[in-house]
Formats: structure tokens, sequence, C-alpha cells
């Protein structure tokens, strides 16, 4: 051995572990280990909830075709829209034959927020003729009974 390799294996860090001990490195990848083995089996003990069923449905409005991507059990409501939606639509491009696709989605979508909003005022008055209702008929009540 040369003076340069008894100096440079002098000048090594010591091991200062008993031989048969497990490195740092070995600790960590054991202890990993022992994580991932965890995690495995906590993984599988969980009950996964069923996945929704997707399914990709091909809709047409005003001749145009879409791929939507719908939950199994929604297809029939999805359909019913896509049909209310193509008939308006679709008089729209009878009317206005020059108007664009875009253009002519882009009003589909300004009636429905339209007819949505009167649905909710509707709902409103209706809900305070309900109230107004009930107050009326409780001052009868009250009526009556001060009258009997």
């Amino acid at each position: 051995m040369t003076d340069d390799q008894s100096k440079s294996i002098d000048n090594q860090p010591k091991n200062t572990q008993a031989p048969n001990a497990p490195s740092a490195a070995q600790k960590t990848t054991a202890a990993g280990s022992n994580i991932s083995s965890a995690m495995a089996q906590s993984n599988t003990k969980t009950p996964k909830a069923p996945e929704p069923q997707i399914k990709k449905v091909d809709i047409a409005i005003a001749g145009v075709t879409y791929p939507i991507f719908c939950p199994v059990h929604e297809q029939e409501e999805l359909l019913s829209a896509v049909s209310y939606i193509n008939n308006y639509a679709l008089d729209l491009k009878r009317d206005a034959p020059s108007l664009s696709q875009e253009s002519i989605l882009v009003l589909c979508c300004l009636n429905l927020y339209e007819k949505i909003h009167a649905n909710q005022r509707s709902d409103e008055d209706r809900v305070q003729k309900d109230k107004q209702s009930q107050a009326l008929l409780n001052k009868i009540m009250k009526d009556a009974h001060s009258i009997l």
C-alpha cells in the first residue's frame, strides 16, 4: 500500500456501528417500506365508493354535434334539455339564417336565463301571496274567536 492510499483510508470516516447493524440508508428504506405497507393495508381496508358510470353522448343542437360526457343516470334529463334547446335554436336559425352557431347558442342561453329568472320571481311572488293569505286567515280566525 502506498502512502497516498493509507492517508486516504485514514481520512475516511470510521463506521462506529456494529458490523451487522443496518446503515442509515437501510433504516430509511426499511421505514419507507413499513409506511408503504401500512398505507397499502389501510387502502385495502377502506371500502371504495362505486365510481359513477359516465357515458359519452353525442348531442346535436342546430345541426352541430357535440360530444358530452354525462352520468348514466342523468342521460334522459340531458336528452330532454337538448331537445328543448335544439328546438329553440332551430326556431332562431329559421327566423335569422345569417346568425352564427355561437350567436344562436348565446341567444338560447339568454332566453333560458330569462325563463329561470321569471320562474324565480313567480316563486317569490307566490311565497309573498301565501304569507299575505296566511296573515289574512289568522286575522279572520282571531276576529271570529273574539265574536264567539
